[in-house]
């Protein structure tokens, strides 16, 4: 399977769903299967000390948290519906430039469970670490629990 493929496809899909993403510099995503990265310009996403947006720095966390779980539900041959339940951000750094949020799904035994949990109850949870990169220092994290429902036909 082509991950990166399908990441790219996935993002035409997206910017179409969240007229938002348009708006952030978000650059083509890097997905193997296993990690996202979401690259995004720091000029529209800035704020007034000249320094990544809050905001859009827990955007871009969020987005690339659902991303991660959204495409491996398809690689499965799932149709869910994915929402963040909860997260915690931690601000660690400012960011003065370009950046990026990464997440890797957690061990297999962990995705095992919560796909047997959509399988039994047609819904699941699923907990993410995402960091906010930019260049080698985390400038900031986000510690989330995302939600899966299968969608009824």
């Amino acid at each position: 399977m082509n991950h990166q493929q399908t990441a790219e496809t996935f993002q035409v899909w997206l910017k179409d769903q969240i007229p938002l993403i348009s708006h952030m510099g978000i650059g083509e995503p890097v997905y193997d299967g296993r990690s996202l990265t979401l690259r995004a310009a720091l000029a529209p996403n800035v704020n007034d000390k000249g320094t990544g947006f809050g905001g859009s720095l827990a955007t871009l966390a969020t987005l690339c948290g659902w991303a991660i779980v959204t495409l491996y539900l398809r690689e499965q041959g799932r149709d869910c519906d994915v929402m963040i339940r909860d997260s915690q951000l931690k601000y660690l750094a400012p960011v003065t430039g370009d950046f990026t949020a990464v997440t890797v799904l957690p061990e297999q035994a962990e995705l095992d469970l919560f796909m047997s949990y959509l399988e039994a109850k047609g819904r699941g949870r699923l907990n993410l670490n995402v960091e906010i990169r930019q260049g080698d220092t985390v400038a900031m994290t986000l510690a989330g629990a995302y939600v899966a429902v299968e969608r009824l036909s």
